[in-house]
């Protein structure tokens, strides 16, 4: 009888659920916007509104909970002046106030690998006009990651380099723990530097911080930086850690075809323009072609930088596979430059691991990706006189050889690194005057 009415009570007992809680509040402050992330405990309904005078941004987590001790340190990112917390019947509220008026969205992020529920909060940094003296101070946010296009001499060779994921997306995480995001932005810098320092090229870092950019943002700040060659750099991971190698892909053919789709579909609603031939005025089956031999000119000029690139790898150490690969990455999914995706090793390796923590092999990493950008450019651009900069000396260099490269007489290369005789050891980085 008591097991009778045990279970009786079972069905009419109301349900016992878990209220939701932030458990975590991180916050990443990006050129063009401040990205504030709660970590949840379980999925929650909320809503998020602006208010003026003075400017905020209002958070209600619906039946939530969050500990005041948790916003205290986004306090002064970005816009953010001031954030204050309170419970109410329906949940709790979050209120930044904010240094200037601005836009903001939302949305809830599904759990991985990393993670579990997430609800973010962009800031929109759009009226950067009317930003108050203060924000002069925060110099995070003052160096934007790319230039204009007009800052570049029109005879210049732009390289823009997109160090992946950045912000709340760690990409791969090594057995020690390193972020993927670390290791390419180190190596991001260090090719940029290198690129600035020959006469003829200019190198343009897409992120220089840890924030995040969006695959579509990425592609599109390289186009408004008039780059004419896109570079992208990531580190692999597999489940097994015994492969190891680098690798460098371009756009698939199949992913060719969807992005086509894309494009097409959105004809309508604005004219992109390809080799100068405006779409918004074809009809479907026209545009399809001229955007699937734009993307085929694209992805053959691609394939052509990436085997000069996975050559200069090989020198450096392993490669994986067995040439170009290829997939419908989509931030390769650009019509007008040829893009690139590198990827300098498994992180997911322990030996591969610690070689892409040290500096010196960030160097060598940049350095020979460098290289295939100077042969590549010697190929396309015969007319344009790279001078300057460094180059890392390999197994069977001369200095004759390297001399006529770079377009130098063997004096002036031995003037320049106080070099005595013809004896070059490899791996030494000579200066090119």
């Amino acid at each position: 009888m008591r097991v009778l009415a045990f279970i009786a009570l079972l069905f009419i007992a109301p349900a016992v659920v878990a209220q939701p809680s932030v458990k975590e509040v991180r916050t990443w402050n990006g050129p063009d916007h401040t990205r504030i992330v709660f970590d949840l405990s379980a999925p929650l309904t909320h809503d998020l509104f602006m208010l003026s005078g003075p400017n905020r941004a209002v958070l209600d987590l619906r039946g939530a909970t969050i500990p005041a001790e948790l916003v205290a340190d986004i306090e002064n990112v970005g816009p953010i002046n001031r954030v204050r917390t309170g419970q109410r019947d329906d949940g709790a509220r979050v209120v930044m106030d904010l240094a200037y008026a601005l836009s903001a969205e939302s949305f809830a992020v599904a759990p991985n690998d990393t993670y579990g529920h997430r609800l973010v909060v962009d800031l929109q940094h759009d009226n950067a006009a009317t930003r108050v003296d203060a924000d002069a101070t925060k110099a995070q946010r003052s160096q934007a990651p790319v230039r204009t296009a007009d800052i570049s001499a029109p005879d210049e060779f732009v390289v823009a380099i997109d160090a992946g994921h950045g912000g709340e997306d760690p990409g791969a995480i090594g057995a020690a723990g390193t972020y993927e995001k670390d290791i390419v932005l180190a190596v991001a810098r260090k090719l940029a530097d290198r690129i600035n320092a020959v006469r003829g090229l200019e190198a343009v870092l897409i992120r220089d911080g840890d924030y995040y950019i969006g695959l579509r943002d990425r592609t599109r700040k390289a186009r408004d930086a008039n780059a004419d060659l896109f570079i992208s750099l990531h580190a692999d991971a597999f489940h097994d850690r015994r492969v190891k190698g680098s690798s460098v892909f371009v756009l698939s053919r199949n992913g060719a075809s969807s992005e086509m789709a894309r494009m097409v579909a959105q004809r309508e609603n604005r004219a992109d323009q390809i080799g100068g031939v405006s779409l918004s005025d074809k009809d479907a089956q026209l545009a399809s072609v001229l955007v699937d031999l734009s993307r085929a000119h694209t992805v053959e000029e691609s394939v052509g930088v990436a085997k000069v690139l996975l050559t200069e790898m090989d020198a450096l150490g392993d490669v994986h596979g067995g040439g170009v690969e290829q997939a419908g990455f989509a931030v390769l999914k650009s019509l007008d430059m040829p893009s690139v995706l590198v990827e300098l090793a498994f992180i997911s390796n322990p030996d591969e691991e610690r070689r892409l923590k040290s500096r010196d092999y960030q160097r060598r990493l940049a350095a020979g990706i460098l290289h295939g950008v100077k042969a590549y450019v010697a190929r396309q651009r015969p007319n344009l006189q790279l001078a300057g900069g460094e180059y890392v000396v390999r197994r069977g260099d001369t200095l004759s050889g390297i001399a006529q490269q770079h377009a130098v007489s063997v004096q002036q290369l031995r003037q320049a690194n106080n070099i005595g005789n013809d004896i070059i050891a490899a791996g030494r980085t000579l200066q090119i005057p």
